[in-house]
C-alpha cells in the first residue's frame, strides 16, 4: 500500500508558518539594539612612486590595488565603519621634510558610502614617498573614539618606510603600549626581504598578521577577510613567558596565549584542573624564517612530580609555515557528591620544538608560539575507542583472543562436518 506524504508535509508547513508569524525571533533580535560600538577599520594605502611598477598580473601595483579596493568596498559588512588613508599620494619632490608628512585621510572613518569611497580611490595616482610611520600615527588618530570598539589598521604597501629615523616598527610598539586594543595587519605587494621583515615586525607588535601578496585576487580576498574579522573579531592572544621548569612556570587560565621559544627549547606552563573537568590544550609553532628539514613540536601534560599524563606531538619534513599539536586530559568526577571537595590538580604543560636553522639565519628572537588552553566538563561516557580501553593493552588482547577462539571452534566444527559427509 502506498501512502501519500503530501498532507503531512502541508500540515508541517502550516505549523511552521504560524510559528514564525507568531514568534519572529530574527526580527525581534534585529530590532533590539546590541549596545556594542561599531567596529572600525582604516585602510592605509601606499601611493608612492614605486606603485607604478607593473608586476602584478600584467598591470601596475596601483591598478591592482584599486581593483581590489573596489571589490573590498562592495563586501564591507553594514555594521563596520570604514575609512581610507593614503601615504605618498601628493608630494612628488625630493624634500625629505615635506615628503615624510605626505599622508592624509582620503575617506573619513564612519558609515560607508560605497560610491563616494570608490570615487575617491579612483582619483589616486602613484606620486611620492613612503612615510609608513607617520601614516600609522595618523591612522591611530583616525580610529580614536570608544575604547571598547574593535579597531584595525590594514596597511597595504610595496616597500619599506623611507622616512627614518621614525621607525614604523617602534611606532607600532608605541601604539600597542597605549592599550587601546588596536591591531595592525600588513600586506606587502611583491615584497623584498627588507620590506617583509619590517612589515612582519609592525604586525607582530600589535598582534596582527603579515601577508605577502603576488596577485590581485589575493589582495582582494585578504583585505576582505581582515575587514570581516573586525566585524566578527577573534580572540587576541595574551603575551606570556614560559619557564624553564614547572615549579617556576606561570599559572594560566583558559584562553589564548603567545610566547617565543628559542630553537630546540622547552618551556613550561601550569594549569589548575578540577575533578569533572577536561583539559584541552593545543600549541602552534610558526616557522617565520628559513629552517632546516626535519622538525617537530611536542606538547606534554605531566604532574608536578614529573609523571607524564598524556602527550601530543607532530613532525614534518620540508617547507612549512606552522606546525601544531594538541592533547586532552579528562579528570574523573568525584564518586561521592558528599565527599569533601579536594584541591585542584596542577597540571604542568611542556611545550617544546625540534627546529634548527641554517648558519646564515638569525635564531633570535625565538620562534612564535601560540598556546590555546580550555577547560570543559568531562564527558559522562566515553566518546572514542581509546577511552573505552581498546588501545590500552589487555582490552585489545582479550578481544583478539576471544575472536580467535570463536573463529577456531567454528572452523573446526565445519571441517569435521565436511569430513563426515565425505566419508558417508
Amino acid at each position: 500500500m502506498i501512502i501519500s506524504k503530501w498532507p503531512a508535509a502541508a500540515a508541517c508547513g502550516l505549523v511552521a508558518t504560524l510559528a514564525v508569524g507568531l514568534f519572529p525571533p530574527a526580527a525581534a533580535a534585529a530590532d533590539e539594539p546590541t549596545g556594542k560600538p561599531a567596529p572600525k577599520v582604516d585602510l592605509v594605502l601606499d601611493v608612492s612612486g614605486s606603485m607604478r611598477t607593473r608586476d602584478i598580473d600584467g598591470q601596475s601595483r596601483m591598478t591592482a590595488a584599486k581593483q581590489a579596493f573596489n571589490e573590498v568596498l562592495d563586501a564591507v559588512p553594514q555594521e563596520v565603519e570604514l575609512g581610507i588613508r593614503t601615504l605618498g599620494a601628493d608630494y612628488p619632490g625630493k624634500d625629505t621634510k615635506v615628503g615624510c608628512k605626505d599622508t592624509k585621510q582620503l575617506y573619513p572613518v564612519g558609515p560607508l558610502d560605497r560610491t563616494e569611497a570608490k570615487t575617491a580611490v579612483a582619483t589616486l595616482a602613484p606620486t611620492g614617498w613612503t612615510p609608513i610611520g607617520p601614516a600609522l600615527l595618523g591612522a591611530a588618530d583616525d580610529l580614536e573614539g570608544d575604547g571598547d570598539a574593535t579597531r584595525r589598521i590594514v596597511l597595504i604597501t610595496d616597500g619599506e618606510d623611507t622616512c627614518a629615523p621614525l621607525d614604523p616598527c617602534e611606532v607600532a610598539r608605541e601604539i600597542a603600549a597605549k592599550g587601546i586594543h588596536l591591531t595592525i595587519d600588513t600586506l606587502g605587494l611583491v615584497p623584498d626581504d627588507k620590506t617583509r621583515r619590517q612589515l612582519t615586525c609592525i604586525a607582530e607588535a600589535t598582534g596582527g598578521t603579515f601577508t605577502s601578496v603576488q596577485h590581485t585576487d589575493e589582495l582582494s580576498r585578504r583585505v576582505t577577510q581582515l575587514v570581516d574579522r573586525a566585524a566578527d573579531p577573534v580572540v587576541t592572544p595574551v603575551a606570556t613567558e614560559g619557564a624553564a621548569r614547572c615549579a617556576d612556570a606561570p599559572r594560566i587560565k583558559p584562553g589564548l596565549y603567545s610566547d617565543r621559544e628559542k630553537f630546540s627549547e622547552h618551556r613550561w606552563y601550569r594549569v589548575d584542573v578540577l575533578p569533572g573537568q577536561e583539559l584541552r590544550a593545543s600549541v602552534s609553532v610558526g616557522a617565520d624564517r628559513a629552517v632546516n628539514r626535519d622538525y617537530g613540536v611536542l606538547l606534554r601534560a605531566v604532574t608536578v612530580h614529573g609523571r607524564e599524563i598524556v602527550r601530543g606531538s607532530e613532525a614534518g619534513d620540508g617547507r612549512t609555515d606552522v606546525i601544531s599539536s594538541g592533547l586532552r586530559y579528562p579528570k574523573p568526577p568525584l564518586d561521592n557528591e558528599d565527599e569533601v571537595k579536594p584541591a585542584t590538580e596542577t597540571v604542568c604543560l611542556q611545550v617544546g620544538n625540534a627546529f634548527s636553522a641554517p648558519p646564515s639565519v638569525k635564531t633570535t628572537p625565538g620562534l612564535p608560539v601560540e598556546l590555546s588552553v580550555d577547560l570543559v566538563d568531562s564527558p559522562d561516557e566515553a566518546s572514542d575507542a581509546a577511552a573505552f580501553g581498546l588501545g590500552r593493552g589487555w582490552w585489545l588482547l582479550g578481544t583478539l583472543a576471544l575472536t580467535g577462539l570463536v573463529a577456531g571452534l567454528l572452523w573446526g566444527w565445519l571441517s569435521r562436518l565436511r569430513l563426515v559427509w565425505r566419508s558417508n
